[in-house]
């Protein structure tokens, strides 16, 4: 996505902002319904955005109910790495460049907080989260580095890909434009 396609697909929400516990539910279920997340507990996202709002962030539709979400936090041994763990967009709302949008607007949120560098983790099922954080680095200009974090093995349920660890930095520069 272009600097000019993100600013598009901004306009098109009625607002970008850190979730509020009341969102847990909501975004409980856009996850759930994406069925490609692995789903947490809905206690998990009630503490989430309790917790971590400041990390994460919520779109709205016209309505002011989430449409999309990611959520993340700042790794405590290096503050200056933001840790995505999920982004999802409600099937209705998909195709239009939101969760680019998001992961955008959070990553310039917390630059004045230091942070410099995204990981997340990708699944090799998961095409589309590959596009997306790959396509991320390349707007910024960024490497992205890949290497399994957890093997599949790691997992108790034996059906489990392996997790694939992405390091892109920095992420502090401008988006590129067109």
């Amino acid at each position: 996505m272009t600097a000019a396609q993100a600013e598009v697909a901004r306009a098109r929400y009625e607002f970008i902002e850190s979730p509020r516990v009341e969102d847990g539910a909501a975004i409980w279920r856009i996850a759930r319904d994406s069925r490609v997340l692995d789903l947490n507990s809905s206690y998990s996202y009630l503490l989430w955005c309790r917790d971590f709002a400041a990390t994460s962030l919520v779109a709205r539709g016209d309505d002011g109910e989430p449409i999309a979400f990611v959520t993340g936090y700042l790794r405590p041994d290096r503050p200056g790495t933001l840790v995505v763990w999920q982004v999802a967009v409600d099937h209705a709302h998909r195709g239009r460049g939101l969760a680019a949008t998001l992961l955008d607007e959070l990553t310039a949120r917390l630059a004045d907080r230091g942070v410099h560098t995204v990981e997340t983790t990708v699944t090799p099922d998961n095409t589309a989260s590959d596009r997306l954080f790959t396509s991320f680095a390349e707007r910024r200009g960024a490497s992205l580095e890949r290497e399994v974090l957890f093997d599949g093995a790691l997992f108790p349920e034996a059906t489990h890909e392996p997790e694939v660890l992405y390091r892109i930095q920095p992420v502090t520069g401008a988006v590129r434009p067109d």
